[in-house]
């Protein structure tokens, strides 16, 4: 996961809204593929300083959209496979 990405505590875009784009791009990218686990609320907290709530907004946005999932005194884990991205249609079924 790309550690240079920052939430802008100034920026329009909530800080949670933030920190789901920068995921959501670090999915998109390959630097966390389907399957894997992402780092744990207390990483993301520390390493975007922001609060924990923030950061499980965040979360719980990308799994509404289908991006990622819970799993119970585990963590959080990226979809496989993973969602239709704005720029890439879904197939028809």
């Amino acid at each position: 996961m790309n550690p240079d990405a920052e939430i802008d505590h100034g920026a329009p875009l909530t800080p949670y809204r933030q920190l789901a784009e920068i995921l959501r791009a670090q999915i998109r990218r390959g630097d966390c593929p389907p399957g894997r686990m992402l780092p744990s609320e207390a990483q993301l907290v520390q390493r975007y300083g922001i609060a924990r709530t923030t950061m499980r907004r965040a979360l719980g946005l990308l799994a509404e959209e289908g991006w990622v999932y819970a799993v119970p005194q585990r963590g959080w884990f990226v979809t496989a496979p993973l969602p239709p991205s704005p720029e890439t249609p879904a197939s028809p079924a």
